[in-house]
């Protein structure tokens, strides 16, 4: 049973003026550019993983990264870290943290263990020995202790084991970074915005070229150009948990986010362009780019309703750059392996001065399509394991080389 008497027993101690150790998962396949980004946002000591990128600073820094990253999927800030032969000795790393010091015992918790080649025999187990060790030091400082939340915490502690070393996360973020706060719908097999924003990145855009993305679905590609091309912080639309740690520095958060909002800029028209064949995804493009600029911004982009065949190029040049159907999205294979030729045909005729670059897990695209990509990028759209083609569309006989069978995507 909580009780605001015993909660107020505790205040917050300051966070120590050393670096602080931090590590931002991503989406596989996306590490350098976040790399990049994390530099730019003035973090130190980074080094980068399978699936995320460990980096150092002060805490605040923490607040930057989950504000204007476009990359991570979170910000974990580390509690502690040790080796370990057997699950009391995680009991013991968790026991030895300081919890009730970083935030009161009416906030709700959730537990997520993760691990890679881990000599423990279940990871069940190691998550109620975590949320045991916490609740203990709830206990020993006051009579109340936090609730266990799984949907929506208030704090989410996170624990990931390697074969002999654990390391205890507090997330900064609360939800995944990607969750922007601009998509209060969406139609079906949307890609998340952070990997939307990681693709952009590889490609090299931001802002400088044309950018059209002709089966713009529900627009997470169009709306993540958009934001880049404004200037707008990610995070600027949605609250993070480190908001309720007991050491949360307001009015430092608050200065952030208002250097954030000054530095936001109109979006030029005639640079984004949508296109779809459904009329809901359309507009379901257009409330989103309205969630992020009002009808200004939604304005700016150029959006058609129309089979992809039917489009012409917006510009002489520029960056084509889509998440078409495959398997997972489209039932019927036959019907798929009979569209690529219509849209190599389209992109021969119509796109010539382009780069075109298609998403998909589908590994028979480029042959399908008959062009030869100049470059394929291994990405994770979830579990789906995609690749990133990027093909060069010259005019005349400067067509990309037809594939001759060989097998692609390896």
């Amino acid at each position: 049973m909580n009780t605001a008497s015993a909660t107020l027993k505790i205040k917050a101690k300051p966070i120590p003026e050393r670096p602080q150790k931090f590590f931002a998962p991503c989406p596989r396949g996306l590490e350098e550019p976040l790399c990049y980004e994390l530099e730019r946002l003035g973090a130190l000591h980074i080094g980068p993983t399978d699936g995320g990128v460990a980096f150092q600073g002060p805490f605040l820094l923490g607040y930057r990264v989950c504000l204007w990253s476009r990359l991570a999927s979170r910000v974990l800030w580390q509690q502690a870290e040790a080796e370990y032969r057997h699950e009391e000795e995680i009991y013991k790393l968790a026991r030895e943290i300081d919890w009730p010091h970083l935030f009161s015992a009416d906030r709700t918790i959730r537990v997520q263990v993760d691990a890679i080649r881990s000599p423990v025999t279940s990871l069940e187990f190691v998550t109620l020995r975590v949320k045991d060790a916490l609740v203990d030091s709830f206990r020993a400082a006051m009579a109340s202790r936090p609730s266990v939340d799984t949907s929506m915490p208030d704090m989410r502690i996170h624990v990931f084991l390697s074969a002999y070393k654990a390391t205890v996360y507090l997330d900064l973020a609360g939800e995944a970074l990607f969750k922007r706060g601009y998509r209060r719908e969406g139609l079906s097999a949307p890609i998340r915005e952070n990997l939307a924003a990681g693709m952009l990145a590889l490609k090299g855009w931001h802002g400088q070229m044309p950018l059209f993305d002709p089966m713009c679905g529900s627009g997470t590609l169009l709306t993540e150009a958009a934001m880049i091309a404004m200037n707008l912080a990610p995070g600027g639309q949605r609250p993070f948990a480190f908001e309720k740690l007991r050491a949360h520095d307001a009015v430092a958060f608050d200065a952030m986010r208002t250097e954030a909002a000054a530095e936001a800029k109109p979006l030029t028209p005639g640079l984004l362009f949508g296109n779809d064949v459904s009329l809901e995804a359309v507009e379901t493009t257009r409330r989103h780019l309205q969630n992020i600029g009002g009808d200004a911004t939604a304005d700016a982009v150029t959006l058609t309703n129309q089979p992809m065949e039917r489009c012409t190029a917006p510009a002489a040049s520029g960056l084509l750059l889509t998440n078409p159907p495959y398997g997972e999205r489209l039932n019927e294979l036959a019907d798929l392996k009979a569209w690529y030729p219509h849209v190599g045909t389209w992109l021969k005729k119509t796109m010539a001065g382009w780069k075109a670059c298609f998403i998909t897990a589908d590994r028979a695209l480029p042959s399908g399509i008959g062009f030869k990509p100049s470059k394929k990028t291994p990405l994770f759209n979830g579990a789906l394991d995609c690749r990133l083609f990027e093909f060069e569309l010259y005019a005349g006989t400067r067509r990309a080389d037809k594939l001759q069978g060989t097998p692609e995507g390896k």
